[in-house]
Order: C-alpha cells, then structure tokens, then sequence
C-alpha cells in the first residue's frame, strides 16, 4: 500500500511538469497580441516594466488639485490672562454699592467711603448726573445721565453685571443712609455657599396703601435703606432679563422695582432673611440721636450683631458707629488671642514639647526657616546704638543709617518700659550688647543684654531680653501698567576682536526673533579704532553689515530690520584687545574702558527716539523669546530698571565644552552668575537721557562721531 501511494504521488509531479512546460513553450513571447485582443489585462504589466526601466524605488505622486492646503479650522491664539485668579476663576467676596445724590456726596456718601472702603474688596456710588460737571473729591463716583428714578436701579445693575460680574461673589446695594458693618457682613457672607441664588436683606414691612389701592404692596421685598445682598448668578439672570425689568418698572420704590426683577429673573418669591442657616439682618433706629442713645443699644444682641444699621443721617453718626464696631472688634481679637494662648498651655502642661505642639513665642509668629546648608545660614549682626560690627566679610565697623539707629531706640525704650512693668525696682544703667537678626519669614528678631542696678537688692544685674518685630500687613505697591506686546530696541555695542561673535549673535537673533516676528529691533554699534578703515573691502565689520543687509531684506515684509551706527574712538581709548581681559566682568575690559557704554548708548538714543524700550546687551549673550517678556514686564518708565544677572560660561578654549547654548548646563563646572557684570541692562530711554543729564561730567563729546 505504501508503494501504490507513493507511485502516485509522484505521477502528480510528472505530469504537472509537464502541463506547465507545454503551457509555456506554445505562451507568444510578444505582448502586443495580448494587448489587442485583451488591453485591460496588460495594464499592471505596463506600469511594471516602466517603473523597472526607472528603477526599483518608487515615487508617490500628491495630488493637491482642489484640495485646501492649509487647516480648515483655524487655531485660536491662547490669550494669557494677566492674573492667576482670572485663569483659576478665582474671584473676590463683597462688592458695594452705594445709591446716593450729589448733595450728599461730600457728606454721607464719604462718610460711608472712609469707615467701609478699605473693608470691602470695592465700592462704588451711584449718582444722577444730570449733565452736571462737578468736582467732587470722591473718585469712585459713577453718574447716570438718565435721571429717571424708576430706571436707576437698573442702571446700577447694568452697570455691574458689565464690569464686574466674574470678579465678586455678592453684591450688596444700600442706600447713603444705611452704616455697613463690613466686618460682619464679610464674616457672615463667608459661611454662605456661592452656588445658589442668593437675595437676602430685611423684608421692607409695609402692606396695603389706604391712599393708592391700586399700588402693588412691596412688603416681600428687601428694603433698599436696610441692604440688599444679591449673589453674582442672580445679577446674570437679571441681566439676561433686565429688559422686562424696565418695562415693568412703574413705581419709584426702588424696593418694590427691584424684588420684581429678582423674582421674575430668578424666580426667588420673597426676600429672604436666611440662609443655610445664616442670617443678614439689620437694624433700624428708632432715634437719629447716636450720641445719645449709643450707650443703651449698644447693650442689645440685634444692634451689636447687625451687618447695616439704618437710618443714619449726619456723617459724625458714621463715624461714631465705626469707632464702636472697631472698639468692639478689638476687643474680640483681644479674647480670641488670649483663649488660644490659654489652650496652648493648657494642652502643653510641661508634658509635650513646643516641638509637637508648633507653640511658638510670640504666638501667631511663624519659627525661622530651617537652613539647608552652610550657605543659607542668617548670621546675628552685633551693634549697639550707633554702629554695627562684623557687617560683612568686608566691612567691619559700620554706622547705622538714621532709620537703624531710631528704630534701635524704639527697640530699647520698649525694653526698658517693659523691664520696669515686671520689676519696678530696675533702674537702667546701659546697654551692655546687642544683636539684630532680619527673617524674610518671621521678622526682625533682637537680642539685648541690659545693665539694670536693682535698689531693692543693691546690686548690679544683667538681664537678657529678646524682642521680636512680626513683619505686618503686606502691602502692594502701585506700579504702572505694563504689556508684553512693548517693542525693544537692542543695542550691540561689538568691538573689533567681537566680529565673529556678533554674527553668531545676529544669527540667534534671526531664529529668535525675526522668524517670529516679536516686536524688536536690533542696531548694531560698531567701534573703530583711530586707524581702522571703515570703508570699502577693509572694513573690519563689512560681514556684519552685509549680514544685516540681507536679513533685513528677507524679513522686510514683518517689519523687522537691523541697523547700525559707528562710533570712531580716540587715540587714548584706541588699545589693542588684550587676551588676559578674557575674564574681564564688563565686555569693554578694564574700567577706563567701561565708559563706553555710555557713548553706545549717547549715540543709538538719537537715533532711534526716547520713546523706546531700550535693551543693551553684549555680543557673547544668547537668550530665549521668554526673556524679552520678561524685560517688557520688568521695565517700568519712572519706577524700575530691569539689570538681569547673565550666567557666564568659561572661555571655551580653557574649558573644552563648547556647544550650543540650548544644551548648556548652568552650573558649576560649566561656568557661574556674575553679579558684577552689567553689560547687559534695560532702561527706558527718557530715563536714561534724565538720568545722564544729572551726571557730573558728560560722556558724549564730538569726539564720538
């Protein structure tokens, strides 16, 4: 069987074979009389054999006809907010505003304006304007040319939901003769969730009108005089309603004008008087004698706990109400601060150490930083009333500056007081020694040794005494308005031996930049030597202007160009360049050298105007796009000047590690920061030309041309 089975495989072969020779001996070897009888079948042959007569790689062909060669949606540009809180949706609690008249500005409404305005996170009056000019001394006025008083509500919430709807949770409107307790009112706002609609205050009270039946009550609606407190999502919806509003405004009563737009915009029925639990609650006088009634409200839980006391109607009344709640406030922080002292000794009780417990004297005043290293260690300076020793490495004995020296005074008298308040028998005899110590985190510590003669015990003593001075309210400093959209103008000022190092420089300039059309301009200060040829195939510079010429003309269409200016130097300050000045802080070399950044930038300002924003730098200088943002945002005309401290790299031929400056590594083996080096600074131009003015002796000279 095994055989039979194997014979006939092999029959299969042989005559498999011999079918597929005799197919192939009688297949026509010319194509041609394929094509004619079968065209469609010779079509892929074709396109083989041409693309083996071409070669084996094959060549896709695009075909773009009618095809969108750039994206059909465009890509937004990403606007970078100013603030980190506008970016987080961070926005602020109390917004007030005050509803008021021109006759009572000077009065009421800055009555209001000093006890509530640096209590709130902003304040605004609210005024008719009827085209009246007037100069009132209150700045945060905003008039209404519509005297209409049935629409004045809706202006004020026109006006708010514009401009300040995403920056403040609540909105309180109340009239001029209404005394905000700002204090409480912050207080109790911070307990209350911003996610719901919020209209609170003090129901008006007044039902049916005997003389006009027909007027709809306002009795569910909050009263105006005792404070209205509308939440951000309330105004939105008025604002999306506030055509309704106006129509359906037929009384003057701003309470009733008001709640009825709340209620249609929001659905809210009635004025509510609380919620979650927490209450905005006010309180009506019943006499508009303060001063001599003060005494006996004070003594009632309504009055003391009221966020708006109404009606007020002279501004000493304002006042004295605020020095009440301010006394009362006091007082609290008082009581609040001496419990916690009260619990942390309890709690401590000798068992566990100040180092679990975080109880740390004076309470509320953070520990010193630990330090990290050596390095970071903040040394105690010795001084007494007049000098100051060992101030640094370098200096030994050093005055103290008038400031220093009153507020050591301050420091000892506050001592001596303190001294003699625990032993009256202490009589000051001298300051024996004193240290001071400055802590970016906790303050200004002092330690003070006293000689104190004790005439109970009759003897000499020495007591040690440690003062503390917190670091207080941080307080912003006002700076004018900067952009990141401010044009610079750089100066290269480039030496003769600087030639190489120039190109290379304008050439990161391009990438920079020109490719991306920031909004700069570059001019190049060129210094010849007293017998350096400046024209023709000698010029020294002759690359560098060629290489200026030519980017100028590829980018002309962006706006950008490179200029430059020469300055011819005089023979005394013609000096071949000296290698040993390689390490040399400024570019220019020695100091005689260095006042040649005055002449560059003397000479650059007359020609490209005082208005600018001015960059000098030096030619061996690389830098990124986000360090021009950082010049326009740290340059401020009359306020600042911006000097970056440059990272300066080793000489290459010492170090062996030259590379492109994106792979540099900042860090010790590579090179350091160099405070001394002020080659590279950004003044504004009007203030540098100010400030040279003042200058003993000028630079500039015709020398310079």
């Amino acid at each position: 069987m095994w055989k039979l089975c194997n014979v006939s495989r092999n029959q299969y072969f042989l005559v498999g074979l011999l079918v597929g020779f005799l197919y192939s001996y009688y297949m026509p070897q010319d194509l041609t009389e394929i094509v004619t009888e079968c065209p469609e079948a010779t079509e892929r042959e074709h396109l083989l054999a041409e693309d083996a007569k071409y070669g084996s790689e094959f060549e896709p062909q695009l075909n773009l006809e009618q095809k969108p060669m750039t994206a059909r949606k465009q890509v937004k540009n990403i606007v970078r907010p100013r603030y980190y809180y506008t970016e987080l949706g961070i926005r602020e609690k109390l917004f007030v505003g005050v509803m008021t008249t021109q006759e009572n500005i000077d009065s009421l409404a800055t009555a209001i304006n000093r006890t509530s305005a640096h209590l709130v996170n902003k304040i605004k009056f609210f005024i008719n304007a009827d085209n009246v000019k007037a100069n009132f001394k209150l700045k945060n006025i905003v008039g209404f040319t519509d005297t209409r008083e049935n629409l004045r509500p809706f202006h004020v919430l026109k006006y708010i939901a514009d401009n300040y709807l995403d920056d403040y949770d609540y909105f309180l409107l109340v009239s001029d003769t209404g005394y905000v307790n700002a204090r409480q009112l912050r207080e109790t706002l911070s307990h209350i969730s911003i996610s719901f609609d919020v209209y609170m205050g003090t129901p008006h009270g007044t039902t049916f009108d005997e003389e006009e039946p027909d007027r709809p009550s306002d009795a569910q609606y909050c009263d105006l005089h005792a404070g209205i407190v509308l939440s951000s999502s309330v105004i939105r919806k008025i604002r999306a309603n506030l055509d309704w509003c106006v129509r359906n405004s037929v009384s003057n009563q701003h309470n009733l004008n008001i709640g009825r737009c709340v209620k249609y915009s929001s659905k809210i029925d009635s004025c509510q008087t609380s919620w979650q639990g927490i209450n905005v609650t006010s309180y009506k006088l019943n006499s508009y004698k303060i001063y001599r009634d003060l005494h006996m409200i004070k003594h009632e839980a309504a009055f003391n706990r009221a966020s708006v006391i109404y009606p007020i109607t002279t501004a000493d009344d304002f006042y004295l109400l605020h020095a009440y709640f301010s006394r009362v406030h006091l007082e609290q922080i008082n009581a609040a601060k001496e419990q916690i002292h009260q619990e942390a000794s309890a709690i401590s009780n000798g068992t566990l150490s100040n180092d679990i417990l975080e109880v740390r004297w004076p309470l509320g005043v953070p520990k010193p930083n630990p330090s990290e290293s050596r390095h970071d260690i903040i040394p105690w300076t010795h001084l007494n009333l007049t000098h100051s020793f060992m101030y640094t490495s370098e200096i030994n004995v050093r005055p103290l500056s008038s400031v220093d020296a009153e507020d050591m005074q301050n420091i000892l008298n506050k001592t001596i007081l303190e001294a003699h308040r625990s032993n009256p028998q202490l009589e000051y005899r001298g300051l024996h020694s004193a240290y001071r110590k400055f802590d970016a985190v906790r303050g200004m510590d002092y330690r003070m040794h006293l000689s104190f003669y004790d005439r109970g015990r009759r003897e000499h003593v020495l007591k040690s005494f440690e003062v503390v001075k917190p670091i207080g309210l941080i307080e912003i400093v006002p700076s004018p308005y900067v952009t990141e959209s401010t044009r610079i103008a750089i100066l290269l000022p480039t030496l003769e031996h600087q030639v190489h190092d120039a190109e290379q420089f304008v050439q990161h300039y391009e990438k920079t930049c020109m490719d991306n059309q920031d909004n700069t301009f570059l001019m190049l200060i060129f210094y010849y030597r007293a017998e350096t040829p400046s024209k023709g195939d000698e010029d020294v510079f002759l690359p560098l202007k060629n290489l200026a010429l030519s980017l100028t003309d590829r980018h002309k269409q962006d706006g950008s160009r490179i200029a430059w200016v020469s300055i011819r130097l005089p023979p005394e300050l013609t000096t071949p360049f000296n290698p040993n000045n390689l390490l040399s802080t400024s570019m220019y070399g020695p100091a005689p050298q260095q006042l040649l950044s005055f002449a560059a930038a003397d000479l650059a300002l007359r020609k490209i105007g005082l208005d600018s924003l001015v960059m000098i730098c030096s030619a061996e200088a690389t830098f990124r796009s986000d360090f021009l943002n950082r010049v326009r945002m740290n340059t401020i005309a009359g306020f600042q000047v911006f000097s970056p401290i440059a990272f300066r790299q080793y000489p290459c031929g010492w170090t062996k590690l030259c590379k492109e400056c994106d792979g540099c590594d900042v860090g010790q083996s590579t090179g350091y920061f160099d405070r001394t080096n002020y080659d590279a600074t950004t003044p504004q131009a009007a203030k540098w030309q100010q400030q040279r003015e003042v200058m003993l002796y000028p630079v500039y000279s015709p020398e310079f041309h």
